[in-house]
């Protein structure tokens, strides 16, 4: 006989009474969580005194790594690693927050990806300090009118941006940690269909991140470059023939419509973000080197540092060349080094590397960072 699927699984009312029970269960867990929180808040408070007067970064990213790292591997679920990481990362925010206030510098205004970028890298705790340009984030860390400072590197399908390394030769800061983020980007407008649009605005990598995308759905639009994407955003008002490339996230912001998403012409969209800061961080463990140098204008000058790293058994993981500033047909490289140059097992290489260079500046050693996907808030991967 086949039983009477009719009938509910339950008794009546005995369903809600159970869901009561289990909210009271997670209240009461919830009392326990914040009584937790609060006792880790006084922690971070002593840790705050104790440091009173000194001038040390309260930023330590290869701890902060080490903290999600301990966690993530005894995680034993069913909370995914990645809610756990996006949780722990605010408790972290707050934490440094409660030690001292801390001033974050980006290429704003609010809504770019930079700022995305700074809120996924250091939580929603800083003091966020929107800057036109990227220059002027290097000068609000070099200066001190900021702690720290979120700029752009490179990206995976248009390559370095160029105003960032120009930077690091001008402003004597370092670099403290990285993040790398995924980007999708999104067509916004106050129109409401792709047939109403003339104008696009955007920053100039949005907009050659999706240029097929545009010559294909908006053959006939003018496109027209912006400081960023925010900005292009905040165009739109009055504009009803007008859109603008950007984060989902904009649309809400600026109150427009999302008339196409995504709209990246590949969808391995990846950026490369440095947290700099105005001094070196010093930290015990750290995996990679970020330099600058310039070599005697000689043949075989470059190939002999590049040598020197070969021998040593050093990856190199970007070498990129710039022009200086002033002086025509000469140029400085930034390379990127899968190790901590300032070991005492490469004190010799230093010394042969200097010898061999012009000039050499170490940026920064640093901890190899996480990837985010921006377009989900989620965190992929904590190294």
């Amino acid at each position: 006989m086949n039983p009477d699927t009719t009938q509910p699984a339950v008794a009546p009312g005995s369903l809600e009474e159970a869901l009561l029970e289990i909210r009271h269960g997670i209240d009461a867990v919830d009392d326990e969580i914040v009584a937790l929180l609060n006792k880790r808040a006084a922690l971070s408070l002593e840790v705050g005194r104790r440091k009173d007067g000194r001038a040390s970064a309260i930023f330590k990213p290869f701890r902060e790594q080490e903290v999600l790292a301990r966690l993530t591997a005894a995680n034993p679920g069913p909370l995914p690693n990645n809610h756990l990481i996006a949780v722990y990362r605010e408790i972290l925010s707050s934490s440094r927050r409660l030690q001292r206030p801390e001033r974050v510098a980006y290429l704003g205004p609010e809504g770019t990806f930079s700022h995305f970028a700074a809120m996924a890298a250091l939580g929603h705790s800083p003091d966020f300090l929107p800057q036109t340009t990227i220059g002027d984030v290097f000068a609000a860390v070099a200066g001190k009118q900021a702690d720290l400072g979120v700029v752009p590197l490179e990206n995976s399908l248009q390559g370095t941006i160029g105003q960032s390394l120009d930077n690091f030769q001008r402003y004597n800061v370092f670099i403290q940690a990285e993040i790398t983020c995924r980007v999708s980007h999104a067509l916004l407008s106050t129109a409401t269909s792709l047939d109403a649009v003339e104008i696009v605005y955007s920053h100039p990598q949005p907009l050659a991140q999706c240029a097929g995308w545009l010559k294909t759905h908006l053959p006939r639009a003018k496109v027209i470059p912006t400081d960023s994407t925010a900005a292009a955003a905040a165009r739109l008002a009055g504009e009803p023939n007008a859109a603008a490339i950007g984060h989902l996230r904009l649309a809400a912001m600026h109150h427009l419509n999302v008339l196409a998403s995504p709209i990246e012409d590949l969808p391995d969209n990846w950026t490369r973000f440095f947290i700099i800061g105005p001094e070196d961080t010093k930290q015990q463990t750290r995996d990679k080197t970020s330099l600058l140098f310039t070599v005697p204008n000689k043949p075989g000058s470059l190939h002999q540092v590049l040598a020197h790293l070969a021998g040593e058994g050093i990856n190199l993981t970007k070498l990129e060349s710039r022009p200086i500033r002033g002086e025509k047909w000469q140029y400085f490289f930034f390379a990127d080094l899968q190790c901590d140059l300032t070991r005492e097992e490469y004190k010799k290489l230093l010394a042969t590397l200097t010898e061999n260079t012009h000039s050499l500046r170490i940026l920064g050693c640093y901890p190899a960072g996480p990837q985010v996907d921006l377009a989900e808030g989620a965190t992929d991967k904590a190294e």
